[in-house]
C-alpha cells in the first residue's frame, strides 16, 4: 500500500522543536500468517462471529514480479482481531473467507490498487468504504493513509517497508507488523470520515461514488509499449518499431519467469538499442546504456527483434502517434475544429470553477476525458432542454455518476451553445 511519508521526527519554528507524534502500534501484538487450513477455518469463524464493516488491505510485490496478485491479505472486523492470511498458501483462493465476510461493508484505502487482486482470489464486495476517496470528496489536500492517520488519529505510522517484496517467504516479523498496522485503524477513519461527508452534504455523492467502484475492473491498456520511459525521445517510425518488438520479448519473457520487466532489462536499455539499432552481437552489447540483468543473457532474442525489424518495410512500422478511439488532442483543436476549441475552453473554465467552488479536485468533478470527448462530438441539437438531456446521457453513458452530472451540465450546456456563436 502505498502511503505519504511519515510524520518527520521534529519540525522546528524559529528556534523551538515539536516533538513527533506517537507511533501508532497494535493493540493485539504481532498475528501470525495464516497458511494453514486449520488457521484458516479459525480466522474466518472469528470474523463471521465478529460485527461491523471488514477492514481489508493486501500486499503485491510491484516492481518484483511480473503479476500483480496479492501476497498477503489483512483483514480486521470488530473485536475478531486482525489476521493476515497468505493466499499462496490457498492457491490464490478463498471461498471460506468471501463466505465470513458475506455482504458485509469493506473498508479499503485506495480502493482500486487492491480490488483487482481480491477479485483474483474470490473476494468481491457488496458494500464498501473508500477512506482515500472519501478524503478526496471532502477536499483534504493530502490523502495518503499515513497522514489521515496523523490527522485523524494523532498518530504516525512508519513506511519501511511499503517497497518490500511481499512475496519472500518465510514474511519478516517486522513486515508482518507493518501489513497489520495498515489495517489497524481504518474503521476509525472510517467512522470519521463518514460523518464528515454527511456535515458537508457529500455522503450522497460518496454512496455514487463508492457503488460505482463495486464494478472496478483494471482496464487494460493499449499498446502498452507505448508506456516505456523515455520512448518518446526516439526519431523515426524503425526506432519505435524496435523498442516495440524489445518491449514484446522483454513482456513475454517477464510473464513466463514471473518477473517484474525491468529486472530483465531496463526501460533506458530498451531505448538505448532502439536508438543505435545495432545489428550484430557485439555492436549491441557495446551499445552505451544497454544494460541490465538479461541483456547478455537473452542477447540473442534481442538481436533477433532488431534485426526483424531492420527488414521491415515501412508500412507495417508502427506510427508516431498512438492509436485511439478518442479526440485528438485539445492544443490541435484551434486548427481543426475551432467551434470546438471554444466549447473545450469554456467549458475546462467551467468545471475548474465548479470544483474550487465545491472543494473537491477536478479530477473527481469530473473525469477530464468525459469532457473532452463531450465537447469535440457534442449532441447536434442546441435546443436547451434537448441538449441537457443528451448531453446528460452521454455523459452517463462514459461512466459519470449522477452527482457529477447535476453539478456540471449546465456549464458544459452553455459551453456548446455560446462555442457556436463565435
Amino acid at each position: 500500500m502505498t502511503q505519504d511519508s511519515a510524520h518527520t521526527e521534529t519540525t522546528q519554528t524559529g528556534s523551538e522543536e515539536t516533538p513527533p507524534l506517537p507511533l501508532l502500534t497494535l493493540a493485539g501484538g504481532i498475528p501470525g500468517v495464516v497458511d494453514t487450513p486449520a488457521a484458516l477455518e479459525a480466522a474466518c469463524e472469528a470474523i463471521a462471529a465478529a460485527s461491523g464493516p471488514v477492514a481489508l488491505d493486501a500486499e503485491r510485490a510491484s516492481g518484483y514480479r511480473y503479476s500483480a496478485r496479492a501476497y498477503l491479505i489483512q483483514l480486521r472486523r470488530g473485536d475478531s482481531g486482525t489476521f493476515l492470511v497468505d493466499p499462496v498458501a490457498f492457491g490464490q483462493k478463498l471461498p471460506q473467507l468471501a463466505e465470513a465476510i458475506g455482504d458485509e461493508e469493506w473498508i479499503l484505502h485506495a480502493a482500486t490498487q487492491d480490488l483487482p487482486c481480491l477479485n483474483e482470489v474470490g473476494l468481491f464486495p457488496q458494500h464498501l468504504f473508500d477512506t482515500e476517496l472519501a478524503g478526496r470528496l471532502l477536499g483534504m489536500p493530502r490523502v495518503g493513509l499515513a497522514t489521515l492517520v496523523e490527522e485523524i488519529c494523532g498518530l504516525r505510522m512508519r513506511k519501511e517497508h511499503s517497497a518490500a517484496d511481499w512475496s519472500t517467504r518465510p514474511l519478516p516479523e517486522s513486515w508482518l507488523e507493518y501489513a497489520a498496522l495498515d489495517v489497524e485503524v481504518l474503521d476509525v477513519l472510517r467512522d470519521h470520515l463518514a460523518a464528515e461527508l454527511v456535515k458537508a452534504g457529500k455522503d450522497e455523492w460518496a454512496r455514487q461514488e463508492f457503488t460505482h467502484l463495486l464494478t472496478f475492473k483494471q482496464s487494460v491498456r493499449q499498446e502498452a509499449w507505448r508506456r516505456t520511459s523515455g520512448v518518446h525521445k526516439l526519431r523515426g517510425r524503425r526506432a519505435l518499431g524496435a523498442a516495440k518488438a524489445l518491449w514484446e520479448i522483454r513482456d513475454e519473457l517477464a510473464q513466463t519467469r514471473d518477473v517484474a520487466p525491468g529486472r530483465i532489462l531496463p526501460d533506458a536499455a530498451i531505448v538505448a538499442a532502439a536508438t543505435a539499432m545495432p545489428l550484430s552481437r557485439t555492436a549491441l552489447l557495446g551499445t552505451k546504456g544497454f544494460h541490465g540483468r538479461g541483456a547478455e543473457r537473452y542477447a540473442a532474442k534481442w538481436l533477433a527483434a532488431i534485426q526483424a525489424v531492420a527488414a521491415m518495410e515501412e508500412n507495417d512500422l508502427p506510427a508516431r502517434a498512438p492509436r485511439g478511439d478518442g479526440p485528438p488532442h485539445p492544443r490541435t483543436w484551434i486548427d481543426r475544429d475551432p467551434a470546438a476549441d471554444r466549447r473545450y475552453k469554456v467549458a475546462r473554465d467551467a468545471t475548474l470553477a465548479i470544483a474550487e467552488e465545491n472543494t473537491v479536485p477536478v479530477e473527481n468533478l469530473i473525469t477530464p476525458d468525459f469532457v473532452r470527448r463531450a465537447m469535440w462530438a457534442p449532441p447536434r441539437t442546441r435546443d436547451e432542454a434537448a441538449l441537457t438531456a443528451e448531453l446528460s446521457d452521454q455523459l452517463r453513458g462514459y461512466g459519470a455518476r449522477e452527482w457529477q452530472i447535476d453539478l456540471v451540465i449546465s456549464s458544459l450546456v452553455f459551453a456548446v451553445i455560446e462555442a457556436d456563436k463565435g
